[in-house]
This record gives C-alpha cells, sequence and structure tokens, in this order.
C-alpha cells in the first residue's frame, strides 16, 4: 500500500500527497518532495513561500480530497452505514456501487489488513477513478475493484456485510442474502421513498430481521466568543438508509 500525507494551508484546503515518488505532483499545487513530510507530521512547513501543517490523514481528509466520479456518500452517512452494518477489523464485505471509491476506502481503513472488500461496478471508468483514489489514500491493497453486475450474482460467500448504492438495490436483495454468513449485515442506500418501498419488500421475501430505514439530518454550529449559532442550513436529506440482517430461521 502507498502511504501519504495531508498538507492542510491556512484556508483550510487540504492537499493528499501521495510518498510513491521522491517528488510529488499534486493537483493546485505543484511539486513537492515527500521525503521531509514524515519528519514533520503535526508542523508546519513551507513550501513555494507558502504555510502548510503536514497532517497525517483522516478518514475525512481521504473523502474531502480525493478525484471526485460519481457523487460519494456524505460523510453522516458514511459513518451510519459503518456502525449499523457492524463492520469490524478482519471482515469480508462486499459493496454493490464502487462511485469514486468513497465508501470502499471507508470500509477498508476499519476491516485493516486482515480484512478484504470485494467492490462491484459495471462501469469501467467508475473503476478507474475509484481504484486511483484507494490508491492515493493507501487501501489498495485491501480493496479488489470488480468489473460485474452484483444483481446477477455474488462471487464470494459467508460475508460479513453487502453494502448497496445502486439504482435499484432490490435487484441485488436475492444475491446479497446467498453471499451474507448468518447474522451478516446488509445495508442499502437510495435517494427516494420509492426505491426504499421496492427494497424492503425484496428483503421480507428472505430470511432478514431488523429491518429499518432512516433519514439523517446534520447542522453544523459555528461556536465564537459572542455565542453560539447555526453555521449553515441543516445537510438535510441525502438519501434513505436501510438495514437488515440476516438469519437461517424466522418466527
Amino acid at each position: 500500500m502507498s502511504a501519504a500525507y495531508v498538507l492542510l494551508d491556512p484556508r483550510g484546503t487540504r492537499f493528499l500527497v501521495s510518498t510513491d515518488e521522491p517528488v510529488a505532483r499534486v493537483a493546485g499545487l505543484g511539486t513537492v518532495r515527500t521525503e521531509r513530510l514524515a519528519d514533520s507530521v503535526g508542523r508546519r512547513i513551507e513550501i513555494g513561500g507558502k504555510r502548510f501543517l503536514v497532517l497525517t490523514p483522516s478518514a475525512r481528509d481521504l473523502r474531502e480530497t480525493m478525484e471526485r466520479g460519481p457523487q460519494t456518500l456524505a460523510t453522516k452517512d458514511l459513518a451510519v452505514l459503518l456502525y449499523e452494518a457492524d463492520i469490524r477489523p478482519g471482515q469480508r464485505v462486499v459493496e454493490g456501487g464502487s462511485g469514486s471509491g468513497a465508501l470502499a476506502c471507508a470500509v477498508a481503513r476499519v476491516v485493516g489488513e486482515a480484512g478484504r472488500v470485494y467492490s462491484y461496478d459495471l462501469r469501467p471508468e467508475s473503476l478507474a477513478v475509484a481504484r486511483a483514489n484507494a490508491h492515493r489514500a493507501g487501501t489498495d491493497g485491501i480493496i479488489e475493484f470488480i468489473q460485474g453486475d452484483l444483481r446477477v450474482g455474488i462471487a464470494q460467500t459467508e460475508v460479513d456485510a453487502v453494502l448497496l448504492d445502486i439504482v435499484d438495490p432490490w435487484a441485488a436483495v436475492p444475491a446479497a442474502a446467498k453471499a451474507l454468513r448468518a447474522c451478516g449485515h446488509l445495508a442499502t442506500f437510495s435517494p427516494n421513498m420509492e426505491q426504499v418501498k421496492e427494497t424492503v419488500a425484496a428483503i421480507r421475501k428472505h430470511p432478514f430481521i431488523d429491518v429499518r430505514t432512516t433519514e439523517l439530518i446534520e447542522r453544523e454550529m459555528e461556536v465564537r466568543d459572542v455565542g453560539v449559532r447555526p453555521s449553515f442550513a441543516a445537510l438535510g436529506h441525502t438519501g434513505y438508509l436501510t438495514f437488515a440482517r440476516k438469519v437461517l430461521d424466522t418466527f
């Protein structure tokens, strides 16, 4: 896996720097000698007369600096997906819809090198973007990107979780039910209620329990000496998250 650092400027702009080569070319910044970054973590350095703080990349840093192809999941949705699907170190997780690779990278950071992420997408252009982002994030050794239609079938079996961010997740529910281990988790993301309705109907045809759908609203606060107030309008609807847990018998 590649290593990386983040350069943070005084305006809050973040630049991801891969250390694959002695000199890295960074979009919007220029060239950076990478050898000096390892000894400067948490410190201020100057590049081309400009000041930066050197950071080890957090999950937020990686998402904000990745190359964008398809729309990525909001951080509020990513966090809840990881929690509700009970993603843990060493697990094997299938993802439907690689997109820009944000979810795959977030999962890979949790399952670690002992785990594995299998990310399916039909579009070669999306897979190319996702692979590049995974490499920059240092998670490419954990993720296997697969061009294929997991609605037709999932090659992996006894997986711990299946996460679906595709236009018709209900079509992939039968394959997910076959691929999951007992007590494995299914999670789907859908922008509208009709998609949720179709998905839940498909889930109820299989032995799943704890079927629930949530919508998350986030509001950041601006804290100053003179008072506290919302910094902007609430980040409202991005999509609906549906969760279910596979069992082998029902009541």
